[in-house]
Parts: C-alpha cells; sequence; structure tokens
C-alpha cells in the first residue's frame, strides 16, 4: 500500500478539536488530515479518546473548542447533508437480531432513502463482497460474530459513502473474520472509499496507509507504520533475568532507560546509549540476585514502540 497522505485535499480535517465530560479533557485540541482514499487507523489506550472524536466526527457530538470538517462540512452543523456522504459503525451497532439480514439491509435502505432499485443492485454486491448471500434468510441474532460485523458494515455502506468512520469494529472477533474484514476495507478503498477506523489491534495499524496515535486526548503520534519503526532514538534490547517484575523495577530507573515493559517471559528495554550501557544495565541485575542477565539487541515492534511513545509522552518535561 502506498505510505504517504493522498496529494489531494484532505477529505478529513479537525482543528483544536475539544471535548470535555465532567471536567476530564477527553478529545484534546485535536488535529487531523485524512487525505482521500486513505485507510487512516487511530489507535491509543482505552480512554485515549478515539470513540469520542469518531462521534464528533459523526457529527453525533458537539465540539466544544475547535471543528471536524469531512468533504468540506463542518460536522456540527450539516445533519442530514453529512450523513449522506459518512457511514458510521458504532461499537454496538444497532442491527435488529429478530430480523433476518436481508431485512436489516431493509431497513437500513429505508432510513437513508435509498430507492428500490438502487438498493437491489447494492445490496447483491454488498452480499457477493462480503460472502454473505447463503444467510441472507438468516436472524441477525443468529451469526456469529464476526458476520454481524459484516452486516452491520454493509449497512453502514448501503448509500454509498464516501467516508467510513469504524469504531474497533473487528473487537472480539476471531482472526479469519478479521482478515475478511480487512479485504472488504481494502476492496472498499480501491473503489475510492475514505477509512477511518479506531483499533486496538497493532497488527491492524500495520495495514492502514497512516495511524494516529491517541493518548489521554492528545494525538501524540502521527505517520506511516514504517516511519514508527524508525521512530525510536533509542536502541531495543530483550532482557532476560531470574524475575521479570523485579528486573523491570532494577532497571526503570537506571541511566538511559527509556522504556522498559514486560513482554511475553523477558522485558523488551529501550536504551539511550549515550548515557546508559548495557554493562551498567547487566551489573544492576547480577548485583540484585537477578543474574545471570542476558541482553539482546533486537528490532522493535510497532507494539514496542508505541508504548515508548506513550511513556515518553508522561514523562515530566
Amino acid at each position: 500500500m502506498d505510505s504517504g497522505m493522498h496529494d489531494s485535499e484532505p477529505i478529513i480535517t479537525t482543528r483544536n478539536l475539544t471535548r470535555r465530560f465532567d471536567g476530564l479533557t477527553a478529545v484534546d485540541h485535536l488535529d487531523l488530515a485524512v487525505g482521500r482514499g486513505e485507510i487512516f487507523g487511530l489507535l491509543g489506550p482505552d480512554g485515549a479518546g478515539k470513540t469520542t472524536t469518531l462521534r464528533m466526527l459523526a457529527g453525533l457530538m458537539d465540539p466544544q473548542e475547535g471543528e471536524a470538517r469531512i468533504a468540506g462540512m463542518d460536522t456540527a452543523k450539516s445533519g442530514d447533508r453529512l450523513r449522506d456522504v459518512i457511514g458510521y459503525m458504532a461499537q454496538r451497532f444497532g442491527l435488529y437480531p429478530d430480523l433476518t439480514v436481508e431485512e436489516n439491509l431493509a431497513f437500513y435502505a429505508d432510513l437513508f432513502g435509498v430507492g428500490r432499485d438502487e438498493y437491489r443492485m447494492r445490496t447483491e454486491r454488498l452480499l457477493d463482497m462480503t460472502r454473505m448471500a447463503e444467510f441472507r434468510g438468516r436472524q441477525a441474532g443468529r451469526l456469529s460474530g464476526g458476520m454481524k460485523q459484516k452486516l452491520a458494515l454493509m449497512c453502514a455502506l448501503l448509500h454509498r459513502p464516501q467516508v467510513l468512520l469504524l469504531d474497533e469494529p473487528t473487537n472480539g472477533v476471531d482472526p479469519v473474520s478479521r482478515r475478511d474484514f480487512w479485504a472488504i476495507l481494502y476492496d472498499l478503498v480501491r473503489e475510492g472509499v475514505t477509512v477511518l477506523v479506531t483499533t486496538a489491534y497493532l497488527d491492524e495499524a500495520e495495514r492502514c496507509n497512516r495511524v494516529g496515535l491517541m493518548h489521554k486526548g492528545r494525538l501524540i503520534w502521527c505517520d506511516t507504520p514504517a516511519a514508527a519503526r524508525r521512530a525510536p532514538t533509542e536502541t531495543c534490547f530483550a532482557v532476560e533475568c531470574t524475575d521479570r517484575a523485579k528486573g523491570r523495577e532494577v532497571l526503570r530507573t537506571a541511566p538511559g532507560v527509556a522504556c522498559v515493559e514486560p513482554f511475553g517471559d523477558r522485558l523488551h528495554l529501550f536504551l539511550d546509549e549515550k548515557t546508559g550501557s548495557v554493562g551498567d544495565l547487566t551489573r544492576r541485575l547480577n548485583e540484585t540476585g537477578l543474574g545471570p542477565a542476558r541482553f539482546e539487541r533486537i528490532e522493535p515492534s510497532l507494539e514496542d514502540v508505541f508504548i515508548l511513545l506513550i511513556r515518553k509522552s508522561e514523562a515530566p518535561a
């Protein structure tokens, strides 16, 4: 997939977008630009502000400061015109469990004012695209998790939106269904749809053209997944010692250590080699009875890098 934002005018922009709840700033002066035909991933831990951002983009919630625009429209002021342009899939999408797949689609077509001929054409196309044709007569409540998500996606696509806003669409879905879901998203992007997806899965971040990392309402990093791997100036090591939890405590405050986190049965550690050394860290572990300690230089994963970026954003300036 190509990497940077497409050259054309961005189709989604936010400027100083801010939303607070009871004194807590859920989204904090967010500036974002997503190009046409891009898959943009919004990543971050729970409570980072991803869902609130999506709800403001979908026009379901007004910002208290700043603005969001989709296809040139102010999302807080455009109502039905905005709904014609976007497809929004919430974490708990409103499917009717007693209605069949086809009846759910018909209901959403009605809601969006999709004409009968257009509806027939679109439905066949979507059932084909999602490989759901054989389940058209099955009640939504009797579908697997992955199939429910595909049905929700079809309902969001019936009126041919230009922009698709997906809030953790594959959360709790099995790996095969997740892969299918992403194959469908790629097909949509080839047809010119722009996708903004929030996800907690880092393997899904790898599939995006660009990724924005949110933490405590702020966008702390934004670029391609490849650029993320090159972001750290520190060296990444896998560390083995006899007690991982104690080892982390000993290493956390050592000179040069930017971040140290458990990873499987080892620790992953980022070290600024200008201010700290492996020799010193090895000595610390051995002297506190956690030896024999082993340090192995490794290529950091996207997860390693994002944890490092979050830790750095939390560090006192």
